[in-house]
């Protein structure tokens, strides 16, 4: 069951009906995050390999990263532009949390938004052809390993109950163990000793940034999951241009 709800939470395959759901499937299905970003980063790797055969690279870019946001229902993007949009603001951590709550989009979010598909693009576009498969797998997977951290780590600053808080009361170092051993696994089949190397870089950044968000929000929210998760793409795809 911690499978499926990993794929509902990170992608747009649904749970199965009638399916009963505890707490702690929650918490288990932390451990199959890197999984789910393995199959995401495999289903890139097909596409690129077939649109590639008739289709220019900088098209093949921009339409794998608009598959990407399909796959995973343009969800964790979401995420971000909240975060951007409540992060932003000149106000309490109250304030910004209920600005984050709101359903219409600020101008943070937009520009955000547009600087990270921006950044995305030109990042995947760098990435020397010998690099590209290892990029495209590793991209989903280790930003999909990169959050279970902070999740488990960091206090949740929503007092009222959310998705992202069942994740949070569920989480334990078991799931954290099992997420890194099947990510470091992963990035040492396709990079070697620089696959370990960039895992760790990553961490370092990527909690930086969770840290900064739980200083700015008096902790994280199933929006900045999301926006960890959509940086860390980022981050992964520029990694992967220097260490390989």
């Amino acid at each position: 069951m911690g499978l499926w709800i990993a794929l509902g939470f990170l992608t747009i395959i649904p749970p199965p009906r009638h399916a009963r759901i505890s707490q702690e499937d929650f918490g288990r299905s932390l451990s199959y995050f890197p999984l789910v970003g393995l199959i995401l980063g495999l289903l890139l790797f097909g596409l690129d390999k077939l649109l590639g055969l008739i289709l220019p690279l900088q098209v093949v870019n921009i339409l794998l990263i608009i598959a990407l946001l399909i796959l995973t229902g343009a969800l964790h993007l979401d995420g971000f532009v909240d975060t951007c949009d409540g992060v932003a603001s000149a106000t309490s951590p109250s304030e910004r949390l209920e600005i984050m709550s709101d359903s219409r989009v600020g101008s943070f979010g937009v520009a955000g938004a547009c600087c990270l598909l921006l950044l995305k693009y030109a990042s995947l576009a760098a990435i020397p052809l010998s690099s590209r498969t290892a990029a495209l797998i590793l991209m989903p997977l280790l930003s999909r390993w990169v959050v279970v951290y902070p999740i488990l780590a960091l206090p949740y600053a929503k007092k009222t109950p959310g998705l992202g808080q069942l994740f949070k009361q569920g989480s334990n170092w078991q799931g954290v163990t099992i997420a890194t051993l099947v990510a470091l696994a992963s990035s040492l089949a396709l990079a070697g000793w620089r696959g370990a190397a960039l895992m760790a870089t990553l961490w370092l950044l990527a909690f930086g940034v969770a840290a900064f968000l739980r200083r700015r929000l008096g902790g994280l929210t199933g929006d900045t999951y999301g926006a960890i998760i959509e940086l860390s793409e980022v981050f992964v795809l520029i990694l992967v241009f220097l260490f390989l």
